[in-house]
């Protein structure tokens, strides 16, 4: 595992996403809440980042931004090269369907397409889905041992068949930058260990930069950084003494 990198010790120049001075405030009533305040951190493309903390800690708050679901309140938030805090929502979504790929602890599939619509979709969204793309992308599903079940619905599926999908699903557009929260959350341990392996084989294999959300100790193991989310910054899990 490598230690940590940042603007000081980390390799900048190698670096897909970058965290400089993030601060994302909360207004709850008549009160502020800080749950990220002033984070520096960089991911250097190719990288598997574990990132842990407690319950609350805003580790979710973290993806959100880093994906552009959200907006830091100050701070600019940079993937390959594009400065996410400086464009609109509009522009954030479409950067986002484009380049980010997701895997939920919800799984988030839609249950009225089949498997390989949903593994399409995300190709469909950002107005890339030609022929070459979509025999790359149900190349992805075959890879994760779905393809003989392309046409059916996700309510035909176990739990873990139904995550394989959603790994398909996130690397089916080539993303920059894949983004995971829990993604074995809802699996018991026999299934949740097959579905991160995948994800981990599939990763590397295709060069992948990965922020994943995880207490999985076999991902942590194969991780390049395990850094620990408190009280609004970020330090590598050793420092953390988690």
């Amino acid at each position: 595992m490598r230690g940590a990198a940042s603007k000081e010790n980390g390799r900048p120049e190698e670096a897909l996403v970058r965290l400089e001075g993030v601060r994302k405030v909360y207004r709850e009533g008549d009160r502020e809440r800080v749950v990220l305040d002033g984070l520096d951190a960089a991911f250097p493309r190719g990288d598997l980042v574990v990132l842990l903390g407690r319950s609350g800690s805003g580790k979710s708050t973290l993806l959100n931004l880093v994906s552009g679901i959200d907006a830091p309140t100050a701070g600019t938030v940079t993937v390959g090269g594009h400065v996410l805090s400086r464009m609109d929502e509009r522009a954030r979504t479409l950067f986002r369907r484009a380049h980010i790929g997701f895997v939920f602890q919800s799984l988030n599939l839609i249950p009225t397409l089949t498997v390989s619509e949903n593994v399409l979709l995300p190709l469909e969204l950002s107005g890339r889905l030609d022929p070459a793309a979509r025999a790359r992308a149900l190349a992805v599903l075959e890879r994760v041992g779905m393809a003989d079940r392309a046409a059916s619905f996700p309510d035909r599926l176990s739990g873990g068949e139904q995550q394989r999908v959603a790994i398909a699903r996130a690397l089916a557009h080539e993303p920059l930058l894949i983004l995971a929260d829990e993604p074995t959350g809802n699996l018991d341990a026999h299934n949740g260990r097959a579905v991160m392996e995948m994800l981990h084989e599939l990763v590397r294999e295709a060069g992948k930069t990965v922020l994943v959300v995880t207490h999985d100790r076999d991902l942590i193991d194969a991780a390049d950084q395990v850094l620990y989310l408190r009280e609004g910054r970020l330090a590598p899990a050793e420092e953390a003494r988690v």
